[in-house]
């Protein structure tokens, strides 16, 4: 085992500044181990209301051939109206024109890993116990 006691270990909360050097620091490893990929990009899509309001949203990235979704979200009075599959649709088309082939996303069981499915999405792993005991991280792929 290496002898640590010349480093010391910080722990705590939230932290912009650490997040965004872990950030910069693993863009570099990346970009060194991907040589002619462009960098990752983000992506999102967002479907406002008659009124400007924000009724539903998705944000993730695209990344050489593969997307990621991080978050999608439908306000609740607007759920039900064919939001979501518009904005699955929409961040999906725009994956493709950046020369993505397929797209990654995780959802817990009581979030919607049931709409990701019957949008085309299929399971490729599911985690138990994930964030609860009783709950599960489904992540899903869908092929573009």
């Amino acid at each position: 085992m290496t002898n640590t006691s010349e480093y010391r270990s910080i722990v705590g909360e939230a932290d912009a500044t650490l997040d965004q050097r872990l950030s910069d620091e693993l863009d570099a490893v990346n970009a060194a181990a991907t040589a002619g990929t462009p960098a990752a990009r983000e992506l999102t899509v967002r479907i406002l209301d008659d009124s400007g309001e924000l009724a539903a949203g998705v944000s993730g990235w695209t990344w050489g051939v593969a997307a990621g979704i991080g978050m999608t979200w439908v306000r609740a009075d607007a759920r039900g109206r064919g939001l979501g599959e518009r904005l699955l649709a929409d961040f999906e088309a725009e994956a493709r024109s950046r020369g993505c082939t397929h797209v990654f996303v995780t959802s817990f069981t009581f979030q919607a890993p049931g709409f990701y499915e019957k949008q085309g999405y299929r399971k490729i792993f599911r985690w138990e116990g994930v964030p609860t005991p009783d709950a599960a991280d489904v992540h899903l792929r869908k092929e573009l």
